[in-house]
């Protein structure tokens, strides 16, 4: 079932989640919560997401192997010059 809350920006960007909410969803402060811009209009998480956790996990091993963020983006690069005249949205 779905609900609509008003929130209102503090004068430091806070919002304060009402009461219920915080109870449904089980949030205590310092919790994060992940924002996805939809371009207008915003979703807000509880939890972070799987992508991030995802990310984090891929980075993590890769930074293991002695691979740092110039390689990593290297490689992106030849992919998507490999593989960016099959799909338009990867170039």
């Amino acid at each position: 079932m779905s609900k609509t809350y008003t929130l209102q920006i503090g004068q430091r960007g806070v919002l304060t989640f009402p009461k219920s909410v915080r109870e449904a969803y089980k949030m205590q402060p310092g919790d994060p919560i992940t924002l996805l811009d939809l371009g207008g209009v915003f979703v807000l998480s509880p939890r972070l997401s799987e992508i991030d956790d995802l990310s984090a996990r891929i980075t993590e091993s890769l930074v293991e192997k002695g691979q740092d963020l110039e390689s990593m983006l290297k490689v992106l690069r030849e992919q998507r010059e490999r593989y960016g005249d099959q799909d338009p949205d990867l170039s």
